[in-house]
């Protein structure tokens, strides 16, 4: 009796380490990805194959995967017909998504994408630059870039159209950007087949369910702490990130226990509040998943 697998691609490059640590923190540990197509991960019932970010939506497409997960641009830029089943903000460095910009030399007298007409542009993503333009109605010459893109400006090209997360490159290059194509996140995507079946279906949305759990814990912690039970009250109103925590009697006649999940950024001040207010035992936890 042949067994049921899942095949998921998943991006290599610069969101292979961002990737990896959120199916860690959902549950699944994959490891050899530095080294391997084909990488081991702690699921029987999952095939991990790690691809270009740019291929993945083609390969969903035509079943050669069940699944994957890609950056939305590329799913447009493929003009592939697949089905997203979620969002997952996340991207190499930050939670912002990524950004396809349109982008000239500091210097360069052009300010707007009608000053492009009949200029030459260099991009990765053609097909999606061509779209643009042709929806402003400006008529430019578009190449194919192999990258380093932004060092064709302004000796081989006119302007280029490039990726982004913090715009850091692109100013270390004194570049401008002019008008941004659109935004960007991975999504999870699935093809028909993949999920028309009942158990792939029910695998996928586990799957999704845990990567957002993952993600939705990103900046949170948990707080736990012991309270005298008559400044309860005033914690709750002083406080009011705490205002549903899970409140347990102790052995100890008059405290309390008091639990809660907040925001990591508030904690340094939160703490001192707390011990004003007679708490003790302040404990502060990592979460790795927070399911809603």
């Amino acid at each position: 009796m042949s067994r049921n697998i899942l095949t998921i691609g998943l991006p290599s490059g610069s969101l292979l380490d961002a990737t990896i640590d959120l199916f860690a923190k959902a549950g699944f540990s994959i490891s050899g990805s530095k080294r391997s197509y084909r990488p081991s991960v702690d699921d029987s019932e999952l095939e991990v194959r790690l691809l270009r970010a740019q291929e993945i939506s083609r390969y969903v497409e035509h079943g050669f995967l069940d699944c994957g997960i890609t950056g939305k641009d590329w799913i447009a830029e493929n003009g592939s017909k697949v089905e997203t089943l979620a969002e997952l903000p996340y991207s190499k460095v930050s939670s912002r998504p990524t950004r396809w910009v349109l982008v000239v030399p500091e210097d360069s007298p052009i300010r707007s994408v009608e000053d492009l007409a009949g200029k030459r542009v260099a991009t990765e993503a053609v097909g999606l630059t061509r779209r643009f333009f042709e929806s402003r109605g400006v008529d430019v010459e578009i190449e194919f870039s192999w990258g380093a893109t932004e060092v064709k400006v302004p000796d081989l090209v006119d302007a280029i159209v490039d990726i982004t997360e913090t715009g850091s490159s692109l100013r270390a290059n004194k570049l401008r950007i002019v008008e941004t194509l659109m935004e960007s996140f991975p999504v999870f995507i699935a093809n028909g087949p993949a999920t028309a079946d009942a158990w792939k279906r029910e695998k996928m949305e586990t799957l999704v369910l845990l990567l957002k759990g993952a993600l939705a814990a990103r900046d949170l912690v948990g707080l736990k702490m012991n309270l005298p039970g008559d400044s309860l009250k005033n914690l709750l109103e002083a406080l009011p990130s705490l205002r549903n925590p899970t409140v347990s009697p102790l052995a100890q006649d008059g405290w309390v226990a008091v639990e809660t999940v907040i925001d990591e950024k508030t904690v340094r001040e939160i703490i001192p509040k707390l011990k004003a207010l007679g708490a003790e035992g302040i404990i502060e936890y990592p979460l790795n998943k927070v399911v809603y």
